[in-house]
């Protein structure tokens, strides 16, 4: 009876080991490629040992408005072959989707993926929240490409290869009798890289973070000039709650001349819902 009982404890040990195996795995983050020319699953620990692990310094971490050290690896020894593709796209965890062009990823500005390891955790964003982990892009000379704050996604969950967001969504695009240096579809560019990660116009767009900007009605049509355009720069100067998230867009991220295109563009949005 005793060997009985004791190859039951060994047996239910045993299932005990697995199962505690089968979580921990279960647990580790993981971060999904699609491409149309590679498909993977990495998890942290395959990336933690790739050889192109760095320990890099960004200056000006936009995330945590400070120097940042980092373990990371250049984006680009693990997005094989950009060639061919148009946009990237970066889903986090918390529903913010950045569209970012290909060819910035290849550019001068330096992108690099961090990734935070399990004993050595970031510092939360914010009093009780989470870090910016477990994956992270970083620049090193966003000033090179004139990288928007935007363009810095984090707790990312997926990377993928997607057409560009007005050809996927052919309702956020302006008359098409416009030329295509006008304010309007200019401002269309500017709302697709400081907007568009958070928002959608017309129903049309990845992120569902903040309200669509001219379903049912748009901000033009609601709020005074003077007041949407503090509001863009500053949100929490015009109206605020514990739950606001919009960031605001100062100069040095958007000038004026970027915002009045934003503008022109929701003004004349407002007519084509």
């Amino acid at each position: 009876m005793t060997t009985i009982y004791s190859g039951i404890r060994s047996s239910l040990l045993c299932i005990a080991l697995l199962l505690s195996a089968a979580a921990a795995s279960a647990a580790e983050p993981v971060l999904e490629l699609s491409f149309s020319k590679q498909h993977q699953q990495l998890t942290r620990s395959d990336l933690l040992k790739h050889p192109a692990l760095r320990t890099i310094t960004v200056p000006a971490d936009s995330a945590y408005q400070r120097a940042m050290q980092y373990r990371a690896l250049p984006l680009l020894a693990i997005l094989r072959d950009l060639r061919g593709v148009d946009t990237v796209q970066f889903k986090t965890e918390h529903g913010f989707v950045a569209n970012i062009p290909a060819q910035l990823l290849s550019g001068p500005a330096e992108p690099w993926l961090a990734i935070e390891a399990a004993h050595a955790p970031w510092p939360a964003l914010k009093a009780g929240g989470r870090s910016a982990g477990p994956f992270y892009l970083v620049w090193l000379a966003p000033e090179k490409s004139a990288i928007s704050p935007e363009q810095w996604p984090y707790q990312i969950a997926a990377i993928s290869e997607v057409a560009a967001l007005q050809t996927r969504y052919p309702q956020i695009l302006p008359d098409p009798s416009l030329a295509s240096d006008s304010a309007q579809y200019r401002g269309m560019q500017a709302y697709i890289t400081n907007c568009a990660v958070c928002h959608q116009v017309n129903g049309g767009g990845d992120a569902q973070v903040g309200p669509d900007l001219n379903r049912p009605f748009n901000p033009t049509e609601y709020f005074q000039p003077e007041f949407l355009r503090k509001f863009i720069r500053n949100p929490a100067a015009v109206r605020t709650w514990p739950q606001l998230r919009m960031p605001g867009f100062p100069e040095q991220v958007l000038s004026d001349a970027q915002l009045d295109d934003v503008l022109a563009y929701l003004r004349h949005m407002a007519q084509r819902k």
